[in-house]
């Protein structure tokens, strides 16, 4: 069975290895970036099952990485981010995230969401698309 790989993008590279040792017990494979410019190459060169995303990043931030990823790919993204207020949060799922949690954070339950969203999208990506046509 393939094992599934994952994306983190977050300009602090502390929390970037703290959750890529996490991810990784899962038997994930995990890539860290971090700055949205070097997500868009990861993404262009890797096929990835989940992202997750910050949104307060140099250069180009989380808003419109997460739009440029849209273009590109279908993959679940997680907002893993600061800021928690509700413009904010509806924003980044009206654009197009599956998910959004707010740091601090419980890494039990970021990890929860990380498998709950690749079973998702790993499971709706494996039916037979002939048994769907009208």
């Amino acid at each position: 069975m393939m094992k599934n790989r994952i994306l983190i993008v977050d300009d602090d590279k502390e929390l970037c290895s703290l959750l890529q040792k996490s991810v990784s017990t899962e038997e994930i494979i995990v890539d860290c970036r971090y700055s949205g410019h070097d997500a868009l190459t990861a993404l262009a060169d890797n096929d990835y099952q989940f992202v997750v995303l910050d949104i307060m990043m140099p250069g180009i931030d989380g808003f419109e990485t997460l739009e440029k990823i849209r273009e590109i790919s279908s993959a679940p993204i997680l907002m893993l981010t600061s800021k928690n207020d509700s413009s904010s949060i509806v924003h980044g799922l009206r654009m197009g995230a599956d998910d959004y949690l707010t740091k601090p954070f419980d890494m039990d339950e970021f990890l929860a969401r990380v498998s709950s969203l690749i079973r998702r999208y790993t499971r709706l990506n494996t039916i037979d698309t002939q048994k769907n046509v009208i």
